[in-house]
């Protein structure tokens, strides 16, 4: 077992103490859930299935004493409740749905499933992700980890909330007109709302369409590359938005100096926008 603390791990890290056997999926899902309970006053998740969570790392663990190995294998992770999901409750945050139990798992909850990611459960968001506060849930209100008289942000809230306070290493999230980075931003996390189709919408209670797009949030840009190398991908058969590109490894280039800039000046070259207005 490793002496730091489970949920003072990131992505990375946990997935090499689960390869290396210092500690397991079984354990990492257990100790995580404990967790959340325990700090079920911030409103992050809205629903659990722990025999569903424990089958699934005991799945993952079966994998790892196989030999596979894998960037993901043996993670939990938690989903914005915007995704539909075989094993747990889908409500949006709305009361409309409460009960709702779908037939099967949105093409983003499916290929982390695939990457061998565990799923914790489920997590707060403004009623259909209409709402930049969380406080707009059917269900509860969220609460910023940092500050509980301030919002988290939202509509993905919850998972800002579930990341900073350490309740799971990574979630996933949804972003139409800045869901997963306004929150991301409030709660100090790390959130990408990735080009619209790169990730499948399939399976995502949609808000606005043509707009509406997953992505990852966890504690490092590091992370949020591996998820959304997990998540995305051309799913043209169930989405006709998706777009029609090659899978890319979006940590292939972690650790290399752009082009022109070396590490003794990381930024050479590099070019920011600024609004005239907020001057």
């Amino acid at each position: 077992m490793t002496s730091k603390h489970i949920h003072e791990m990131g992505v990375a890290e946990l997935a090499a103490a689960i390869a290396d056997k210092q500690t397991s999926s079984v354990e990492a899902a257990q100790a995580l859930l404990a967790r959340a309970k325990q700090h079920g006053n911030l409103g992050a998740y809205l629903a659990f299935n722990e025999d569903a969570t424990l089958a699934q790392a005991r799945a993952a663990d079966a994998r790892v004493a196989a030999g596979e190995r894998g960037p993901l294998l043996g993670v939990p992770v938690a989903h914005k409740d915007i995704f539909v999901t075989r094993d747990f409750p889908t409500t949006a945050g709305s009361k409309m749905l409460a009960g709702y139990q779908s037939p099967f798992d949105a093409t983003v909850v499916a290929k982390l499933a695939g990457a061998g990611a565990v799923t914790l459960g489920k997590l707060n968001c403004d009623e259909f992700a209409m709402g930049g506060s969380n406080e707009n849930s059917a269900f509860a209100v969220a609460h910023n980890p940092w500050d509980t008289g301030r919002v988290p942000g939202g509509s993905s809230g919850g998972s800002a909330v579930a990341v900073a306070a350490r309740l799971a290493p990574a979630v996933t999230g949804t972003d139409t007109g800045g869901s997963i980075r306004q929150p991301a931003s409030f709660c100090n996390v790390t959130g990408i709302k990735p080009t619209y189709g790169r990730c499948s919408r399939y399976g995502m209670v949609a808000f606005a369409s043509s707009l509406d797009q997953a992505g990852p949030m966890a504690r490092s840009a590091a992370d949020c590359a591996t998820l959304l190398t997990a998540m995305a991908g051309p799913d043209i058969d169930r989405d006709s938005t998706s777009l029609d590109r090659p899978a890319e490894d979006y940590t292939a280039l972690l650790g290399k100096p752009r082009e022109g800039a070396s590490a003794a000046q990381p930024l050479k070259g590099l070019r920011i926008g600024l609004p005239k207005e907020f001057l």
